[in-house]
């Protein structure tokens, strides 16, 4: 799981445009756990703004 992990950055910044995310056709956002042992998550969404 260590390696497959350093292949898949962290972090991610998606930007917004009229209060939607700007991706394109074929973009979205996964999340994508690579250990096989159950445990909890955390997620966090920070927005930053004008």
């Amino acid at each position: 799981s260590h390696a497959r992990a350093a292949l898949v950055k962290p972090s991610l910044t998606v930007p917004f445009c009229e209060g939607m995310m700007t991706l394109g056709t074929w973009q979205s956002i996964i999340l994508v756990d690579f250990d096989n042992r159950p445990r909890q998550r955390k997620l966090v969404v920070q927005i930053m703004g004008e």
